[in-house]
């Protein structure tokens, strides 16, 4: 299993999000790059960054802090947040990130969300965001009546490289991974699931390790110490 360490940005500043609820924000430093290059310094080979301000608005603020930690640092970067159009992916991918994430548009707009799958193979991640079995959009502000797996296995079929599985519910709490729909997710699926949600510890990821998810995404833990890049990676991989 890879880790995965995350940086959400609101206005350039690191933060994170409790159950995506932007009014429970906690803001943990405002030099994103170097917070990205202590995770690399740690053996960490991919980042995952959400781009919050484009998320609530579909407008981003954060370009100019991406693109610095793309183009400073050995990482495969892959980010998500407000990309509800071609515009806006095919420019993060002009800029040097590796995969982008879209989930809004996956619903939304399946047909474009399948084109770019198909024109731009291994560089989209769909981002399923789940809240009790069912898919939340628009930064998870929108409660819809599609089944999370059903878009996963659509987005499996469109050529997407991965799926980011959020159990919104668990998101910022530190309350444990929701271990058993992420298995399942992945047992249904080729493709690389990446667990995201309530990791809040060594033994969270190693719960998700021994059910055989391929990859998990961790930002608070990390930030309120519970355990450094380091140790995360050596229990994953093991």
């Amino acid at each position: 299993m890879q880790f995965i360490p995350a940086i959400d940005l609101m206005n350039a500043q690191v933060v994170r999000l409790a159950e995506g609820d932007f009014e429970q924000r906690t803001t943990y430093g405002d030099d994103p790059l170097s917070v990205a290059r202590a995770f690399a310094d740690a053996g960490a080979e991919r980042l995952h960054i959400v781009d919050l301000d484009g998320a609530r608005s579909g407008a981003g603020k954060n370009q100019a802090v991406i693109q610095q930690i793309v183009r400073e640092l050995p990482l495969e970067v892959q980010v998500g947040g407000g990309i509800r159009d071609r515009v806006s992916a095919e420019r993060w991918l002009s800029l040097g990130v590796k995969r982008v994430v879209i989930g809004t548009m996956a619903v939304a707009k399946p047909d474009l969300a399948r084109a770019l799958c198909e024109e731009n193979a291994g560089n989209v991640i769909i981002s399923v965001d789940g809240r009790d079995g069912k898919v939340a959009t628009h930064g998870w502000t929108v409660s819809t009546e599609k089944l999370a797996l059903e878009l996963a296995r659509e987005a499996e079929q469109w050529g997407a490289f991965g799926i980011l599985y959020t159990d919104v519910a668990r998101d910022g709490l530190q309350v444990g991974a929701n271990v058993e729909a992420t298995g399942a997710m992945q047992d249904a699926l080729g493709i690389e699931v990446i667990a995201s949600g309530g990791v809040g510890s060594l033994g969270d990821l190693k719960a998700l390790r021994e059910r055989g998810i391929r990859a998990v995404v961790s930002g608070r833990a990390l930030y309120e110490k519970a355990f450094d890049v380091a140790d995360a990676i050596r229990v994953s991989q093991r």
